[in-house]
C-alpha cells in the first residue's frame, strides 16, 4: 500500500551498509516473484470464450502479462467495441478472483531471498500491472501486508511501460533514481525502469525471456530468483 513518506530513508540507506550497490529494489509481482502466469492465461482465454470473443492463445496471452489490464484487454482485442471491453474486464475480474482463491505460489527462493535482502536493510518495494485490489488480496494471502515499504498499482498510476509508477516511488522514498533497482520478467518492466533512469536485473523464467531482455542493459539475467543477490 501507499505508505508515508520516510525522509530519513537516504541516510538510513547510507549508514546501514555503504557497500550496497543500491538502497532501493521495485520487483515486479505477476512471474517474477509469484508464479502466476498460468492462472493469467486461463483467464484471459475462459473470459474471452464466456463473451463470444477470440481465444488468444497462450502465447499471445503471456504477451500482455505485465500490462494493467485495461491496457492488456486492448492490445489483445483491438477490434473489440466498448460494451464487449467494458464486460469483459468485469469477467476477467470475476474469474480471477475465482481462479485465484488461494494465491500463486512464490518461484523457488524467492521468498527466502526477499527476506534476506530485508534483513540486510534494502527498501522494498512492489511496482506491479495488478489492480490495488489484487495485490492487496495476494499480499494479504500470503502474510506479507507489512513486509514491503512501498508498493504501486496500475489502477493508481499509469501502465507500464510508462516510468510514472517508479517516479512516484523514488519521489515516496526521496530517493535518486540511481538509487534503485527494478526485477522483472517483461519488456514493459525492463522500459519502465530505463524512461527512469533506474538499474534493470531481468528473470528469464517469466513471461518474456532472457533474449527479449537483455535488450534493456541489464546488471544481469538470473535463471533462479536468489541470483539477483549476486547483482544488488
Amino acid at each position: 500500500m501507499w505508505k508515508r513518506r520516510c525522509p530519513l530513508t537516504w541516510r538510513r540507506w547510507q549508514e546501514n551498509e555503504v557497500s550496497k550497490a543500491f538502497g532501493l529494489l521495485i520487483f515486479d509481482w505477476d512471474g517474477t516473484l509469484v508464479d502466476s502466469l498460468a492462472r493469467i492465461v486461463t483467464c484471459l482465454q475462459i473470459s474471452s470464450g464466456e463473451l463470444g470473443l477470440p481465444v488468444p492463445s497462450d502465447e499471445d496471452s503471456r504477451e500482455i502479462i505485465g500490462l494493467g489490464l485495461p491496457q492488456a484487454l486492448a492490445k489483445l482485442f483491438p477490434g473489440a467495441e466498448r460494451e464487449e471491453f467494458l464486460a469483459l474486464r468485469e469477467c476477467y475480474s470475476r474469474n480471477f478472483q475465482d481462479i485465484d482463491r488461494e494465491p500463486a505460489p512464490f518461484y523457488p527462493t524467492a521468498r527466502e531471498t526477499l527476506e534476506e535482502l530485508k534483513n540486510k536493510g534494502y527498501l522494498l518495494a512492489v511496482a506491479t500491472g495488478k489492480s490495488r485490489r489484487g495485490l492487496d488480496r495476494a499480499l494479504q494471502g500470503h502474510a506479507l501486508t507489512d513486509f514491503f515499504d512501498a508498493s504501486r498499482c496500475a489502477d493508481e498510476s499509469v501502465s507500464k511501460p510508462d516510468p510514472r509508477m517508479l517516479f512516484e516511488l523514488l519521489e515516496h522514498f526521496g530517493l535518486p533514481a540511481d538509487t534503485a533497482c527494478m526485477v522483472g520478467d517483461t519488456e514493459f518492466d525492463m522500459d519502465m525502469a530505463a524512461r527512469a533512469g533506474v538499474a534493470r536485473i531481468g528473470v528469464s523464467y517469466g513471461a518474456h525471456g532472457a533474449d527479449r531482455l537483455h535488450g534493456y542493459s541489464l546488471r544481469g539475467c538470473a535463471a533462479t530468483f536468489d541470483e539477483i543477490l549476486a547483482w544488488v
